[in-house]
């Protein structure tokens, strides 16, 4: 994998998870756009594994997404004091930071990004097949 797909995966997830955050709950904040487009670098170096199923990445992808979800809400939010989210009203949640329902919608949420890594890598193949020299 190149510098360059990791990249633009980075991109994708920045730009698509904020507007996921402005259309669910009318805004964003900086660190949420950082933190989808790592996310979704993550999850696409995962799902360029060949072995990689749409149930392994699911399940794999909700974890990552929860544990960046507590790296970041403690940085963010219990240290810097930002509160750029707090889920101690969710049930089964630790800290405030990360929960269990959030968890769940995560592993939903990595169904369509699964595919868009599979189309992503696609591009990126496609492009080695033309010779853009002539």
């Amino acid at each position: 994998m190149k510098f360059s797909q990791g990249f633009f995966a980075f991109l994708m997830g920045f730009f698509l998870y904020s507007m996921i955050e402005i259309i669910s709950r009318g805004y964003t904040h900086w660190t949420m756009a950082l933190t989808g487009g790592t996310v979704l670098a993550i999850l696409y170096i995962i799902n360029c594994r060949r072995t990689m199923t749409l149930m392994k990445s699911c399940f794999i992808g909700a974890v990552v997404i929860t544990a960046v979800e507590l790296i970041v809400g403690i940085c963010v939010n219990r240290i810097m004091g930002w509160r750029v989210w707090d889920y101690s009203d969710v049930p089964f949640n630790l800290l405030g930071q990360i929960c269990l329902p959030y968890s769940a919608a995560w592993f939903l949420l990595c169904i369509p990004a699964y595919y868009l890594c599979s189309a992503i890598r696609r591009q990126f193949h496609s492009h080695k097949l033309y010779n853009y020299t002539t």
